[in-house]
């Protein structure tokens, strides 16, 4: 996988399909290296016509890791009381600074979790960078919104594994509180996925201060309610680790955003909807 220069960092990358179709940036949520992104479901967004962009978000997979910042108590990031390292808005300026380095002036942007996090704050940052938004299972930052189940935070706060198997294990159990209840549980795909997580880059002290980024950002309403982007809001109705009135806010911050909810799913995306999801996200483009 090819590395650039961006946003003075080194960002990781990957791409997929036809350099002269649209582009589609790919954000992925907290912790998640590129690799989260399902092969199969870059395919079918290839499939449809795009150009699809992935990359490694600071502190995580090979991407620059901030590790000069200390590792953040993360009980403490709950209360506010530990000073991040960054914020959302500098890493959307990661991804401004990857469109720069790939020599693309504007994109399609499809982020989840945190990724949306990141797409918000960078249609607010860089507007002319974004020619529209797919915002999933993501909320605007207003803390009375899109909260987790105690049992979410409590996934959230588990130590860091201690081995590679713990890993996998650890990750099975995530998956089995945060992910999607009217699907099939993949756990071969969960497991085969966290070992090649481990095995490329795992990196919990940079997962944690992502997460400081994250409670430390300031609610992105006001500014989400002045955009002019074509925006579609997609939300799991199951989701524990983001409430769907995270999606909802989103969706009513937006203007004219299109907000689909989706019946049984929670913070992932099954590989039964891959197609469909690949198919909304091309109907939104115009593609």
């Amino acid at each position: 996988m090819p590395s650039t220069a961006a946003n003075d960092i080194t960002i990781e990358y990957e791409t997929a399909g036809d350099p002269g179709h649209p582009v589609l940036l790919l954000i992925m949520g907290l912790g998640g290296q590129l690799i989260a992104w399902d092969d199969e479901f870059v395919a079918a967004l290839v499939a449809k016509g795009f150009y699809v962009v992935r990359f490694d978000n600071r502190d995580v997979g090979l991407s620059t890791w901030f590790d000069e910042a200390g590792t953040p108590d993360l009980a403490a990031a709950f209360t506010g009381e530990v000073q991040a390292a960054y914020l959302l808005s500098d890493m959307a300026g990661d991804a401004a600074g990857l469109l720069d380095a790939l020599g693309i002036e504007s994109a399609h942007v499809l982020g989840v979790s945190m990724g949306g996090m990141i797409a918000q704050s960078l249609a607010i940052g860089h507007p002319t960078r974004v020619r529209s938004m797919i915002s999933i299972m993501s909320t605007t930052g207003d803390r009375s919104v899109g909260q987790p189940s105690p049992e979410a935070i409590g996934a959230l706060l588990v130590p860091p594994p201690a081995d590679r198997d713990a890993a996998i294990d650890m990750s099975v159990k995530t998956w089995q509180v945060i992910g999607s209840p009217g699907f099939p549980f993949h756990e071969d795909r969960i497991r085969a996925g966290a070992a090649a997580a481990y095995d490329r880059a795992i990196h919990p002290a940079g997962v944690a201060r992502q997460l400081v980024a994250i409670l430390s950002s300031p609610d992105r309403t006001p500014a989400l309610r002045g955009l002019d982007v074509p925006t579609l809001v997609v939300h799991g109705e199951s989701d524990a680790l983001v409430n769907p009135t995270g999606g909802k806010a989103t969706a009513d911050a937006v203007p004219g955003a299109t907000l689909w909810t989706i019946p049984g799913m929670g913070h992932d995306l099954p590989i039964e909807l891959f197609e469909e999801v690949a198919d909304r996200v091309a109907a939104h483009c115009r593609l």
